[in-house]
C-alpha cells in the first residue's frame, strides 16, 4: 500500500484515525492503542464503540506481527500497514495488510471462509467451542483472534493478491456500523 491508497481510503470511508506502516512491537502497538483511546475520548465514541475498535485493532496488529514475512526474505519480519478510519455515517473501518507465506494462507483462509459463512449467533458459538477445546489459543497463530474480530464487528471482507509462487499480500477490512447518536 502507498499514500495513494490511503488516501483513496479517506475519500471512500472518510477520516483517517490513525495509520501506521512499518516494523510492529509489542511497545509500538501499545502506543498506538493509547492514540486511538485519546482520539475516541475526544470524539465521543461510545464505549461498547471504542472497545470493538481496540479489540480488532490489537488483533489485526497481533495477526501482522504472526504471520508478517518479508516480500524478499524467508525471515519472519513484523511489518504491515495498519489504518483506523471513519466514514461520515460513523461507520468505523480497521483495515491492515501484510506479506504472508502460501502456507499460512493455507492456514488462514479456512478459517475466514468458515466466519463468512455463519452469521453473529454461529460465530460466538464457534469462538466458544474453540475457546473450550483448547485448539484454537490465543497463542501465536492460533486462529481465535479472527473469530475474536468477527464477534466484534459488522463485516469482515479479505483478499490474497498472490506476489510470487509462495507470497501473498493479506488484506483486512472490517467495519463497526454505528447510529449517529451511538458514535
Amino acid at each position: 500500500m502507498n499514500i495513494n491508497v490511503i488516501q483513496k481510503l479517506v475519500d471512500t470511508d472518510g477520516i483517517v484515525f490513525l495509520s501506521y506502516g512499518g516494523y510492529l512491537s509489542q511497545t509500538l502497538i501499545s502506543g498506538m492503542t493509547e492514540a486511538l483511546e485519546l482520539e475516541a475520548k475526544d470524539h465521543g465514541i461510545t464505549m461498547s464503540v471504542s472497545n470493538n475498535i481496540f479489540t480488532i485493532f490489537i488483533e489485526l496488529a497481533q495477526n501482522m506481527m504472526n504471520y508478517s514475512k518479508a516480500i524478499d526474505s524467508e525471515a519472519m519480519k513484523a511489518q504491515g500497514l495498519i489504518v483506523v478510519s471513519k466514514d461520515s455515517e460513523y461507520n468505523y473501518y480497521i483495515h491492515s495488510q501484510n506479506i504472508v507465506s502460501l502456507t499460512d494462507k493455507e492456514k488462514i483462509e479456512p478459517k475466514l471462509l468458515e466466519i463468512q459463512s455463519l452469521d453473529k449467533v454461529g460465530i460466538k458459538k464457534r469462538y466458544r467451542e474453540l475457546r473450550k477445546s483448547g485448539q484454537h489459543t490465543h497463542g501465536k497463530g492460533g486462529g481465535i483472534g479472527f473469530y475474536e474480530i468477527a464477534k466484534k464487528c459488522d463485516s469482515i471482507e479479505y483478499n490474497f493478491t498472490k506476489i510470487e509462487e509462495d507470497r501473498y499480500y493479506f488484506h483486512v477490512k472490517t467495519k463497526i456500523t454505528t447510529t449517529k447518536g451511538e458514535k
